[in-house]
Order: C-alpha cells, then sequence, then structure tokens
C-alpha cells in the first residue's frame, strides 16, 4: 500500500469545520496530516488537486445490490465499482435480495461476497418481517448479532400497524432503527406514476401523494408511543417532510431521506423532455420513458422545492441514491409492466451539483448530507478527513461536464432517465482505504 499527498485541493470536511485549501497526506492506508505546503516524501505517489475539491467519501445508506438471487440485475462486484465511480466508499445494501436478508446466512455471505468481491465498504440492512412479507418479524437480534445497521422490508411497505409497532419497540432495544418506505399499498396499488395532470395526460393510474404521508404520519405516530427510531426512506412530497419537521420539534425520534432523483427531477420527466409542464404538451415516442417509473414516482415542482427547503432546514437528514439496478427487459416494455427504479450510483453527484450551480444548495451542505451526515446516522467513525482516520477520500472537479452514457456504465443497470444529458460535476478519483480505486483518467486504477 502507498503513501498518497494529495496536493492543493480545496479540502471539505463537514465534521472538523474545514473548507480551505491545503494538502493531505495518507500513510499506509490512514489520514496522516492535513497542512499547507506538505514535503514530498519518498515512497509517496503525489496527487496534484489543484482547482478541485478534496472530500471525504460518500456515504449511501440505502441502495440495492440485487445479490443473491437477482444478479442478472447487479452483484456485490458489479455494485460496488459502479458505486466507486460514483465516489461512494460505503453504502448500505437493502435486503430484498432472494433469499431475503432476514437471516444471519444471508448477511454472512452478503458480507463475504462484499469483502472477496467488492471494492469498497459494504454494511447490509436485515429484513423487518420474515421474507419481507409483513405478517412475522425476522430474528432482529440475529440479524443485529450479525452485523445488520438497521432494518428494512424495502420495496414491502409494512403495512399492518401493529408488526410495525411491535418492530419499532424490539429495535430500540437493539439501538438500530427501523427504515419504512412509506407507502399505503391500498392507495398506490396499480399505479405507475403521480397522480395528477401528466398521470391523466397519458392515460395512467396515478398514486397521490397522500399514499406517503398518510403511512409517515403513522409510523412517527408509532416512533413516538415506543421511542424507537423510525427512518422515512425515500421522502418525496411537501407534506412528508412537514410532519418530520413538526416531529423533530417535538423530540420524536424521526430520521428522513431524500434521492437525487426527487430532489432533481419532476414528474414532467415522465414525459420524456421535463420542460414539458402544459396540459396540452404534444405527446411524441419518448413520452413514456419508463427509466423515469420510480417508487415513489416523481413528483411535482412543488415538492421537489420542498425537499431542497427542507435539506437547507435539516428537517432531511442526508441524501441516499436508492441505487435500484433492472435488467433492460424490465424496463423496456410498457409503462405499466416495467419496473420501478432508477440506475443512480454513477450519476448521483453530477446530477447533485445542478443544485450547487443553481445556488439551491451550498456545496458544503451537500458534502455534508452525503458523508458527515449519513456517518452520524451509523454513529460510525466514518465520513471525515481526521487524522488517525481510515483514508477514504473522493476528489471532485466541479466546473467539469460529461454526458451521460449509460451503455458506458459500470452498474449493470442502464436505466436511468439522465441518458444523454450534459452534467456539470464529475469525480476525478476516488480513494479506498488508502488506495485509489477509481481513476477518471483512466477508468480503472488496480
Amino acid at each position: 500500500m502507498s503513501n498518497l499527498l494529495i496536493k492543493s485541493g480545496r479540502i471539505i470536511d463537514p465534521i472538523q469545520g474545514i473548507d480551505k485549501t491545503a494538502d493531505l497526506l495518507v500513510k499506509k492506508g490512514v489520514i496522516d496530516s492535513i497542512k499547507e505546503n506538505i514535503d514530498t516524501q519518498e515512497d509517496t505517489e503525489l496527487i496534484d488537486a489543484q482547482g478541485r475539491i478534496v472530500s471525504p467519501g460518500f456515504i449511501d445508506l440505502h441502495c440495492h445490490l440485487r445479490e443473491p438471487g437477482y444478479e442478472h440485475k447487479e452483484t456485490i462486484a458489479t455494485g460496488t465499482a459502479a458505486a466507486a465511480k460514483g465516489g461512494f466508499t460505503t453504502i448500505c445494501a437493502m435486503p430484498n435480495t432472494n433469499p431475503v436478508a432476514d437471516s444471519q446466512a444471508v448477511i454472512d455471505f452478503v458480507l463475504k461476497k462484499a469483502r472477496d468481491e467488492g471494492v469498497i465498504r459494504v454494511l447490509p440492512i436485515g429484513a423487518i418481517t420474515k421474507g419481507s412479507l409483513g405478517k412475522e418479524l425476522a430474528e432482529m437480534s440475529e440479524l443485529a448479532h450479525a452485523g445488520v445497521i438497521g432494518f428494512s422490508d424495502d420495496g414491502n411497505p409494512l403495512e399492518d400497524d401493529n408488526i410495525m409497532r411491535q418492530a419499532l419497540s424490539y429495535s430500540s432495544l437493539l439501538t438500530l432503527p427501523i427504515i419504512n418506505h412509506c407507502e399505503v399499498p391500498s392507495l398506490s396499488i396499480g399505479g405507475s406514476i403521480n397522480e395528477g395532470w401528466i398521470s391523466n395526460r397519458l392515460g395512467l393510474k396515478g398514486i397521490p401523494s397522500s399514499s406517503e404521508t398518510i403511512m409517515a404520519a403513522r409510523d412517527i405516530e408509532l416512533a413516538q408511543l415506543t421511542g424507537g427510531q423510525i427512518h422515512i426512506a425515500h421522502a418525496s412530497t411537501y407534506g412528508t417532510i412537514e410532519l418530520v419537521r413538526q416531529a423533530k420539534k417535538k423530540g420524536i425520534r424521526v430520521t428522513c431521506e431524500v434521492t437525487p432523483h426527487h430532489l432533481t427531477l419532476n414528474q414532467s420527466a415522465v414525459l420524456g423532455n421535463a420542460s414539458m409542464s402544459s396540459e396540452h404538451a404534444i405527446l411524441g415516442p419518448d413520452s413514456y420513458d419508463q427509466n423515469a417509473k420510480v417508487a415513489p414516482p416523481l413528483r411535482t415542482k412543488e415538492d421537489t422545492d420542498a425537499l431542497k427547503e427542507g435539506l437547507r432546514d435539516g428537517s432531511i437528514d442526508f441524501i441516499a441514491t436508492d441505487h435500484a439496478p433492472h435488467s433492460q427487459v424490465e424496463k423496456f416494455c410498457s409503462f405499466q409492466d416495467a419496473a420501478f427504479g432508477i440506475s443512480v450510483f454513477e450519476t448521483a453527484l453530477g446530477s447533485l451539483m445542478s443544485l450547487v450551480h443553481s445556488g439551491d444548495l451550498s456545496l458544503a451542505v451537500l458534502i455534508e448530507k452525503m458523508t458527515s451526515a449519513p456517518a452520524g446516522f451509523l454513529n460510525a467513525n466514518l465520513g471525515n478527513l481526521k487524522p488517525g482516520t481510515t483514508a477514504d477520500i473522493v476528489i471532485i472537479d466541479t466546473e467539469s461536464e460529461w454526458k451521460v452514457d449509460s451503455s458506458a456504465f459500470v452498474s449493470k443497470g442502464i436505466n436511468t432517465p439522465l441518458n444523454n444529458t450534459v452534467l456539470k460535476g464529475q469525480i476525478i478519483k476516488t480513494i479506498f482505504g488508502g488506495k485509489i480505486i477509481y481513476d477518471a483518467m483512466d477508468n480503472a486504477h488496480d
């Protein structure tokens, strides 16, 4: 393992309150020091970061690696490589695999696969209920012992009120959060996109925003009752953010995440042209873009604006990708039959930088929401550049423009509505444990 000296970068570390141009020295995979004009040392690889951002590696608390069982969509090897290309050094894998991650055996499999074939840190999330069927609690203590960082039936909203109450009560003893996909199935069943003028225009059954807010309200009430911690995954509506905002003021243990696509896209992306905002828009051959079909659905511009405000005022705790790769067969079909989900790892930073360039979000806040904030959720010594910490680092060119080419994705999932879009902001290098695992100059560095 070589030592690294990153020279003249703008170092941003929210935990230490650092935002300055300096050098960063890595020795034997660990952060050694941050200061100006560090002399080049023997057996040290020099990295010129002048004009670029040096940040802790990104942490993603919500993604789908699909393995075991759905390797045609993604594997731990391809998923972690795609994440590294996107600047992520720690990712948390959802349990909706086959078999479901509801036992120590499956968790052990994921962790071993990640050690053997992954290129970054993988932390597993265990299922709340057996088989994620919502009928009977999984062996949560066993899962906690196996190393899960929380419990979720993501993709299957936990509908039974009493099961949710039991889950929150039990998880509080384990000091781990319950992560719920908030959606009332009876309101969303058969729906494909947000309920509104676009669903009417396309003749598709819509999913009302109330399907999310009703379940979010229930979960918050049960968290207050039990003292458990509820985490609301991929919040998408104004109503949900307002519920979380008020719950936090009351001291209820609730946290919340938002995805890059819900922040930067709205329901009009389904039309294949985000500039179409009129009920009289002329429909074309690309007006049913299956790659923009996601759960929860892309909402209205008003909802998107509320999500941005939630990030700024702290109602939303962090950004998570909900990376959901699918095979082409599952997306290139009728809109109604297409799978929900977007492949996000490789476009996350580029799409989010649009918020910085537009002035909607400061760069410091964006980095905080992708590093120190999720690290705090994990209660782990990650997401910082303190001396003595494992050297997980990302180098960013905020001004670099690049065109999304999904055919060049490392992920098996090429399902993105951003294909052929020009983004401004690119990952230059990703360093994990002091080793360069992604280098944009050669697209691979072993």
